[in-house]
């Protein structure tokens, strides 16, 4: 089985009504009839992501920007969304974050780029010996990040993050 990153910008009601009733989170996301263009995956880049973000894994690591995925805020504990409950941001914090990682480069994350220490780590998905094609992945998925943050930070949105 894949463990697949995925963001959600969400308004702030929405994000009140998510809290108030996480069934209607898990209603929203897997709706097979509606497709959702606020709903974006970056399939299983996460882990990469944060060791490029951090220099850690997302097991070890203790760094503020692990929260772009993982910010320790749950919708409901109890929900099992795939891999565990769903985090969320708030807009406030979305637009904080993405002052952050707005300014971060593809050729900054290069230069973290260790796949020898990402395997000591056992970043997942463990492709590190790929090199520059694993880094490519890991580049992209980093790229779209950024622009859902850019997106929900523009209009003034939160961002749920779950993995499935």
């Amino acid at each position: 089985m894949s463990m697949i990153g995925n963001l959600l910008r969400v308004t702030n009601s929405e994000l009140e009504d998510y809290l108030k009733d996480s069934s209607l989170l898990e209603d929203k996301i897997y709706d097979d009839e509606t497709e959702n263009e606020n709903l974006v995956d970056i399939d299983k880049s996460w882990d990469g992501i944060i060791f490029l973000l951090t220099g850690q894994s997302l097991v070890t690591a203790e760094h503020n920007l692990v929260r772009v995925l993982f910010s320790g805020q749950l919708i409901d504990e109890e929900q099992d969304l795939g891999y565990g409950p769903a985090h969320y941001l708030t807009s406030e914090q979305v637009a904080e974050l993405n002052n952050e990682i707005s300014t971060i480069t593809i050729a900054d994350l290069k230069q973290k780029f260790n796949p020898e220490k990402m395997n000591e780590l056992e970043v997942y998905p463990t492709i590190w010996d790929e090199g520059d094609n694993a880094f490519d992945y890991v580049a992209d998925g980093f790229s779209t990040l950024q622009n859902v943050f850019a997106d929900a930070a523009k209009n003034g949105e939160a961002i749920i993050t779950f993995l499935n």
